[in-house]
């Protein structure tokens, strides 16, 4: 496997939980640690991409180059400052991946060669749980500097590998690992699943 680097995305508003995501406790381990340590078992020094002065206690961390302009902004930023040519992106709210996806997915991207690789659940991407190469980055600031925030949209321009629910089926995996936590109630019912484990 070629070197990959890893970025956690923790620089969302976080509206609907009415907290930061980023510093939620399951099992008592905020989700931005274990964010880290998921990404550990693929890239050996992830870093964060947010607010610095909140997350400089954490890891390294990545500021936005283009403020306040939600995940493709951030996605753009941890293009900008990697030194790999695969990248992969992680939501800090998805508790719910495993490392052996990530290794798979990982695995796919560079087998494939595709500049996004990407699953799609329900018709749905999952752009936040995807390996992005180095050039998406110029398609990522062409989008921004026009005043465009949609990931989805700039798919159809670049190579696109997409792991679909067939593929994580044959793979041993199902779309349940990317729920993610946006409300008090999904938080309440992770605390629930992993007090259970």
């Amino acid at each position: 496997m070629e070197p990959t680097s890893a970025f956690i995305l923790a620089g969302g508003k976080s509206i609907r939980m009415g907290r930061d995501k980023a510093f939620l406790e399951l099992a008592g381990k905020p989700l931005i640690t274990r964010s880290l340590d998921l990404a550990r078992t693929v890239a050996r020094d992830p870093r964060i991409v947010g607010d610095p002065e909140k997350f400089a206690p954490f890891g390294p961390v990545v500021p936005d180059v283009f403020p306040d302009r939600g995940p493709l902004g951030g996605i753009h930023a941890a293009l900008t400052a990697s030194n790999t040519d695969w990248n992969l992106i992680l939501g800090v709210d998805l508790p719910f991946l495993k490392s052996e996806f990530l290794k798979y997915l990982v695995a796919e991207a560079q087998s494939s060669g595709a500049v996004v690789t990407v699953p799609s659940t329900n018709q749905y991407f999952e752009p936040l749980c995807a390996v992005y190469r180095s050039e998406f980055r110029a398609s990522a600031e062409a989008a921004l500097s026009a005043g465009n925030n949609k990931i989805d949209a700039l798919f159809s321009a670049v190579s696109l590998r997409v792991i679909t629910a067939e593929d994580l089926a044959s793979a041993g995996f199902t779309p349940a690992i990317f729920r993610n936590l946006n409300t008090p109630e999904d938080w309440a019912g992770a605390n629930q699943e992993f007090a259970s484990k």
